[in-house]
């Protein structure tokens, strides 16, 4: 990890990260200055003393901001959207905005944790079988979508272009990392029929700003 440049923030962050890329596409989106300092997972630099002086869960994101430590990407997020101004990320009705954490806890709690690579070594070791890996993400991956899908359907002719209505929220931060980790894991959300209005979300998160900016390419290291 090389020394972060003085700015307002920095974000401690793996390129392919889901957790990574919501708080990246939240800095982005509300135009927050922030240095990112590269930590990468597949070599275990997470777990190296000094990040674990900074995070003892060694995990990624870590934001430093306004001298303190912050992890977990929702309760970073949700930091910036108390503190930041900027473009928001969570409506101002609360039932709204309880549809929108709804959402992004279906990726957050009950999918994206299941088939996180701690997770998949796991069923690796307990199987024998490396194949099992696949089989169990998207077992896990399939099943938080289809919940995703059914309930953006729910909201009916007002759901607009995004998750929650026509503006990005913290749902679509939460979603699109997940597609992306599906794509990765053999699954297609926007070629697959069973996704109609999640492959629509995606591709128009795909054409805003700050998607494009946050995207895992951009963070991509040099080869």
């Amino acid at each position: 990890m090389r020394a972060p440049a003085k700015t307002e923030a920095v974000l401690y962050h793996y390129w392919r990260s889901s957790s990574s890329w919501r708080v990246r596409w939240a800095l982005h989106h509300k135009a927050i200055p922030f240095s990112a300092v590269a930590v990468d997972l597949l070599t275990g630099e997470q777990r190296q003393p000094a990040y674990l002086l900074k995070n003892p869960q060694g995990l990624v994101p870590l934001l430093q901001i306004d001298g303190c430590d912050l992890t977990e990407s929702l309760a970073i997020v949700e930091y910036l959207e108390e503190t930041r101004g900027g473009a928001r990320l969570l409506p101002q009705a609360p039932m709204a905005r309880a549809r929108v954490r709804q959402l992004a806890q279906i990726i957050c709690a009950d999918t994206q944790p299941l088939q996180n690579l701690s997770v998949l070594a796991q069923i690796e070791a307990l199987t024998g079988d490396r194949a099992q890996r696949q089989v169990w993400a998207q077992q896990v991956i399939t099943r938080g979508l289809d919940a995703y899908e059914a309930l953006v359907l729910s909201q009916g002719g007002s759901r607009g272009r995004f998750s929650c209505g026509d503006e990005l929220t913290l749902a679509d931060l939460c979603l699109i990392p997940q597609v992306y980790n599906a794509q990765r894991q053999g699954l297609s959300v926007t070629e697959h029929s069973r996704w109609p209005t999640l492959s629509a979300i995606v591709q128009a998160c795909a054409q805003t700003a700050s998607y494009q900016a946050s995207a895992p390419e951009a963070y991509q290291p040099a080869t």
